[in-house]
């Protein structure tokens, strides 16, 4: 079965989407940055080095420095799936991303965000 194409497509091409969507609704960069950061445990330094060297989300999620194992707690619906019954595992981060984006976007609180 041929991979979906979003495994080959640049973090750094969707990156600025990400950020448009969250200041559209009153929050900033630094909020995703620091979602982004908590997902994967890399820190601003190692995720900028990721942007510029344009990596592909199979191996930014691949090389990812350390997956938070509060990812799990993410629930609820994007793109029509439930995140949680997603069984590709690199299909799965990539859409737990979408959804802490999605939260924030629809106002939540960081603390709930971040799953504290």
């Amino acid at each position: 079965m041929a991979k979906h194409r979003i495994y080959s497509m640049s973090v750094s091409s969707v990156y600025p989407h990400y950020i448009t969507k969250a200041e559209k609704k009153g929050r900033t960069k630094s909020e995703v940055d620091e979602i982004i950061r908590w997902l994967t445990g890399y820190n601003q330094e190692e995720f900028e080095a990721q942007l510029e060297n344009k990596t592909d989300f199979e191996t930014f999620f691949a090389e990812a420095p350390r997956m938070n194992p509060s990812r799990t707690l993410i629930k609820g619906v994007i793109c029509g799936v439930r995140v949680e019954d997603i069984e590709e595992p690199i299909m799965q981060e990539i859409r737990y991303l979408d959804k802490l984006v999605d939260e924030l976007a629809k106002g939540k609180a960081m603390e709930k965000i971040l799953r504290k």
